[in-house]
This record gives structure tokens, C-alpha cells and sequence, in this order.
């Protein structure tokens, strides 16, 4: 048998932890984990990794660390990050969710970014109204409360002097009839679901009262899905994807290795990379599409409990002779879920560095190099 290589899980002062050692129930070495305590912690962390021989580190990085973490990546070439930074590089901001979407050509709002605060005002002069305004920094904007409708010049300018959002991140308001939450392990839909607006509302959030339902999802949002799950060679992933209200057509809101899950979903996401590190040790976890829909009949507080749920491979059986005309009955799948491997080998590995800060980190290089609005045409509208 292979060896096995050895897992480190990284965590950050401060910070939410997403996966716990539990997470890969039956690992048959220890997992080390090594901590992230911010400000000057570069190289004794680089240290700390090399010292434990970590061959494969795990976890999120929060927005406020992603470029830091760019440098350590670097410095540790033999270590490979789950997810990559590449695949992280939307957690960072929504201006990098959109940079991602128009090299992928992946539908979403209409959208500007503006850096030059001249710029902006005269902007918000110009534009249309209504529309929609969001803090770029981050994976999420925690429930809703950092995306605003605004529906004048004067509103925005006030928001903007309040908030003091940079750049200016803005889009066209398309009414919702609802956005769907799709989360993938290895480009697989593992867990879907509505989140319908209040009547007269527009935000679709849980907290700003909106509803949430597991039904009836439809096959082109999880081929939506899957088709940005791959773009971004993510591990696991997560899609916030809005319908239209009038035309239907869907536009992909956030998206991010970073979302709030059950732990029996980052059970799953365990069972995965066991299976992808484990040299032929641990089985493919199987995870039957639409599992979501009797799963997502419990109660929410049922859901926060359920750990180590783990599913078998349908095969057909009979009391009596079962007739297969001289050939062999093989082990039975859901006709719905050929459709959806959990790891696609088609998909397009990117060996080298997709997103370098010394070209992407506009937030910081646009000041730090005296950079004018017209050296990133791609964000002029």
C-alpha cells in the first residue's frame, strides 16, 4: 500500500474554523495543524509547515490573509494548498468574482468597479437608477446587510461617504424572483436550495426574512454550476445563483470555497480528499443527486447534528430468479446522477498561477502604482 501523505489543517487566530480533524473520520495517520496568528507570522509559519513535514495543507483563507498567503504559497512549492489560492482567489472579493466570470464568459449583472474616487462621483452622476451597491471585500456579505439598493444620485453619494466602500463595486438591479445556493464537492451538486425574497422585497436572505425551500431545483442551475465549479478546478465550491424574474435567466451572484455548510457536508468534503490523498486506501464517496430534497425535510436544528452520513451504491436484488439474459446485473445508479461525476478527468489542471497579485491585486497596486482608471479597461464600461 502507498504511503500516505501527510495532511496539515490550517487555521487563523480569530476565525471560524471550517473543518475539524472529525471531518476525515479514518485517516490512518495523524493530521498535523499549524496556526496562523497574523501581523508579522510570514516565516515562523513557513518554518512551523516545513517543520512537520506537511505535504498537503487544508482550508480556507479569509480575504484579509489572501495575499499574505500568496507569498507563503510560493515559498512552499512542495506543499500543496486545498483549495488552491487560484481556486480561493474569488473568496478574496466580489471585483475578483467578476474578473473570474468575464475570463469565463460566466452570465452575471452588469457590473462596474471603479478605483478613481474622481471617478466614482462623477459615476454616480451619470448612472442609471436603480441599482445595486456592494463592499467588494470578502467571500459573503454576511446575510445582506453590505448590498444595498440605492435609487438615486444622492442616496449613492450618501452611501458611499458613509460606508466608505473601495473601490466602487455596482450593479444594474435586476429583480429576483429567487437565487438558488449550490454547493459542489469535486464539481459535484452535493446540496441545493432556494432562498425566495418577501413579498415586495428584494433581498433573498434568510435574515432579511427571506424563505428557504430544497425542491425542484433545476438541472441547467446545477449545469450552471458545475460548469464554474470547473472553471475555478475548485475542490468544493459554492454558487449563489439568481433567476430573473421576468426573463428567467440565471447570473451568478458570489461564489467561493469559503460558505457556511453542516458538518455533515464537510464530512463529505473529508471523505473526498481521503479518497483524492489516499492512494487507493479510502472508497469515492457517493453522493446521490437530490439527496438534499428528503434531507432538507428535517429540521434545521436535526441538520446541525447529522455527522458522518455516508451512502451505498443502489443494486437491484430479488427474493426469486431475477432473468438478465446470460449477462452480468451490475451495481445499480440514479440515471440523474451519470450525469454528474464527482471529478470530472476532463477538467483542465492548471499547473502554473492563474491569478498573480503582481497583476490581480487591484485594490492594492492601483494606488501603490499610481495606476489611472484607463490602465484596467476591462472594468470601463
Amino acid at each position: 500500500m502507498s504511503k500516505l501523505p501527510k495532511l496539515g489543517l490550517l487555521y487563523l487566530d480569530h476565525v471560524l474554523r471550517f473543518f475539524d480533524k472529525s471531518n476525515f473520520k479514518g485517516w490512518k495517520d495523524p493530521i498535523e495543524t499549524v496556526i496562523y496568528h497574523w501581523g508579522n507570522d510570514k516565516n515562523r509559519f513557513i518554518r512551523e509547515v516545513k517543520s512537520k513535514g506537511i505535504e498537503v495543507l487544508i482550508g480556507n483563507i479569509p480575504a484579509t490573509a489572501y495575499e499574505t498567503f500568496r507569498e507563503i504559497a510560493r515559498e512552499l512549492p512542495n506543499v500543496e494548498f486545498v483549495p488552491s489560492l487560484d481556486a480561493q482567489f474569488s473568496n478574496k472579493s466580489k471585483e475578483n468574482v467578476t474578473r473570474f466570470c468575464r475570463k469565463y464568459d460566466i452570465p452575471i449583472p452588469p457590473t462596474d468597479i471603479i478605483y478613481d474616487s474622481d471617478m466614482a462621483d462623477q459615476y454616480l452622476e451619470d448612472a442609471d437608477y436603480p441599482r445595486i451597491i456592494k463592499r467588494s471585500y470578502g467571500a459573503s456579505n454576511y446575510g445582506g446587510y453590505y448590498v444595498h439598493k440605492v435609487d438615486s444620485t444622492d442616496e449613492a453619494k450618501n452611501l458611499i461617504d458613509t460606508k466608505k466602500y473601495y473601490p466602487l463595486y455596482t450593479q444594474d438591479f435586476i429583480p429576483m424572483e429567487a437565487d438558488i445556493r449550490v454547493m459542489l464537492v469535486g464539481h459535484k451538486p452535493i446540496c441545493a436550495f432556494w432562498r425566495r425574497p418577501p413579498e415586495g422585497e428584494w433581498l433573498t436572505n434568510t435574515s432579511q426574512g427571506g424563505s428557504m425551500d430544497y425542491q425542484d431545483v433545476p438541472q441547467e442551475v446545477l449545469d450552471f454550476a458545475v460548469n464554474v465549479s470547473k472553471a475555478a478546478n475548485a475542490e468544493y465550491w459554492a454558487c449563489d445563483i439568481a433567476v430573473a424574474r421576468e426573463s428567467k435567466e440565471l447570473y451568478l451572484l458570489e461564489c467561493a470555497t469559503a460558505f457556511a455548510a453542516f458538518p455533515y457536508i464537510r464530512d463529505w468534503i473529508g471523505q473526498y480528499i481521503m479518497w483524492k490523498f489516499g492512494n487507493g486506501t479510502y472508497r469515492k464517496p457517493n453522493i446521490p443527486l437530490y439527496n438534499w430534497e428528503e434531507l432538507g425535510k428535517m429540521d434545521s436544528s436535526v441538520l446541525r447534528v447529522l455527522r458522518n452520513i455516508t451512502f451505498g451504491e443502489y443494486s437491484p436484488s430479488s427474493d426469486g430468479d431475477f432473468y438478465t439474459g446470460g449477462k452480468e446485473i451490475e451495481s445499480g445508479e440514479d440515471i440523474r446522477d451519470a450525469k454528474y461525476p464527482i471529478l470530472d478527468t476532463d477538467s483542465d489542471i492548471k499547473g502554473t498561477e492563474e491569478w498573480s497579485s503582481e497583476i490581480y491585486n487591484y485594490q492594492t497596486n492601483f494606488k501603490k502604482n499610481n495606476l489611472k482608471q484607463s490602465d484596467i479597461e476591462e472594468f470601463l464600461s
